[in-house]
């Protein structure tokens, strides 16, 4: 049986596709480093999109802040971009977030394996 989806899956998975490439190939400004697009969201109506990002190698909250800074400022460039590629009626308007997923894994990661050697130890003695 195949699944559903919804319109705004459908569009939210395209406009995540053409804004990776957008960003990658477009965006000039040098305070933005390695960016991935790892998710969007979008409104049913089609009217909002949030864009949730990830910078590669960056660890500082205040670097991370500017690259988002800089990424809603460029936003209607980026609309305008988009609005080239992907042929809507409406295209949405993009506000960026940092996804921190990525942040959580490895320290829910790190947590189980403190708590697994910690289990060996007590069980080896």
């Amino acid at each position: 049986m195949a699944k559903e989806y919804s319109r705004a899956q459908r569009v939210g998975e395209q406009i995540q596709k053409e804004l990776a490439q957008i960003i990658q190939l477009q965006m000039k400004d040098p305070r933005l480093g390695l960016v991935t697009v790892s998710a969007v969201n979008i409104s049913r109506d089609l009217s909002f999109a949030d864009v949730y990002v990830s910078f590669l190698g960056v660890d500082r909250q205040e670097v991370i802040d500017e690259s988002i800074e800089v990424l809603n400022c460029a936003a209607g460039f980026l609309r305008s971009e988009l609005a080239r590629n992907v042929k809507l009626r409406i295209t949405p308007k993009l506000r960026f977030f940092f996804d921190n997923s990525l942040r959580r894994g490895q320290h829910l990661s790190s947590l189980i394996e403190r708590a697994v050697k910690q289990d060996k130890n007590n069980n080896g003695e």
